[in-house]
């Protein structure tokens, strides 16, 4: 499928749902960027767009990024210093591979929805809500493009 394509398939509305309710449960932060273009090295491009997004200025640094790159086929999970301390060596790699199990299926959308969840389930386990807290969302549930 040409990159064109993958992003028309992509429902959006679904994916930002799935953001909406991962970090209702926690008090992290999710992103999903749709890379625009080639991407050589998927998890460098993520930890650039990591940055350049601001996802490093959460209070908590509890900020993670999902990478997509259509023309390229590549995806990457990226989450800054506070969650990654807590997840167990490989699980990016295994939410990756897990999205680009349903990628090759044609399932883009269900695959970014899936590790949504995944990493919201992490989030929830590490940094879950407080009793009568409120949590600010600390940046946009849309996909960003780029």
């Amino acid at each position: 499928m040409k990159a064109g394509a993958f992003v028309k398939a992509l429902d959006d509305a679904r994916i930002m749902a799935a953001i909406k309710e991962a970090e209702e449960r926690s008090r992290g932060e999710i992103r999903v960027h749709v890379a625009e273009g080639p991407v050589e090295d998927a998890r460098a491009a993520a930890q650039a767009d990591f940055a350049r997004l601001g996802m490093t200025q959460t209070a908590e640094r509890n900020g993670v990024l999902i990478l997509v790159g259509p023309e390229s086929r590549c995806c990457a999970v990226v989450g800054d210093e506070g969650i990654d301390q807590h997840c167990d060596e490989g699980f990016w790699e295994s939410v990756v591979e897990a999205m680009g199990e349903d990628f090759h299926a044609d399932h883009f959308t269900e695959g970014i929805v899936a590790a949504v969840k995944r990493v919201g389930d992490e989030l929830a386990r590490h940094f879950p809500r407080r009793p009568g807290e409120t949590d600010r969302n600390e940046l946009p549930d849309a996909i960003s493009r780029g």
